[in-house]
């Protein structure tokens, strides 16, 4: 049976019909229509569903779960041609992605961490990015570039 539930997502209140038991992952997809995070491994073990919740990186699949047990706030990195985050522009320049199928997780984790630690270590970052996973081998790309907002 569907209930009403209301979602706090990048500053906009959305209103939406689901089943108690549908993943969060879900309703921000396909009820929203947001293009990130993605579905990725399933277990929430590769980042692809990372969005922000009370400003932390949390993969949805694992942490957020379902649309019934949700928390207040979320973001999620969209499109912003106009001002991109840091992280947005740093890895444009890079030219980062390949497929960008894993980039969701990437800049979600990396901006959460450096909102908490303005000057990383390469060693720091490598540890913060440990629970991304990139399919196509940019992660020393991601990982050089995750530093360059803050350096």
């Amino acid at each position: 049976m569907t209930q009403k539930f209301t979602l706090n997502v990048n500053g906009k209140t959305h209103t939406v019909d689901a089943d108690p038991d549908m993943p969060l992952l879900y309703a921000l997809r396909d009820d929203i229509g947001l293009n990130n995070p993605k579905f990725g491994c399933g277990l929430a073990q590769c980042g692809a569903c990372t969005v922000h919740l009370d400003g932390q990186a949390i993969p949805l699949l694992h942490h957020a779960g379902v649309v019934g047990g949700r928390r207040q706030g979320g973001d999620t990195p969209g499109p912003a041609p106009e001002k991109p985050h840091p992280l947005q522009t740093a890895y444009i320049e890079e030219q980062v992605p390949q497929c960008g199928y894993c980039i969701n997780g990437w800049i979600m984790t990396a901006a959460s961490f450096l909102a908490t630690k303005k000057k990383p270590t390469d060693a720091e970052i490598k540890s913060a990015l440990e629970g991304v996973k990139c399919r196509c081998g940019t992660m020393s790309a991601f990982s050089r570039r995750s530093s360059a907002p803050q350096r």
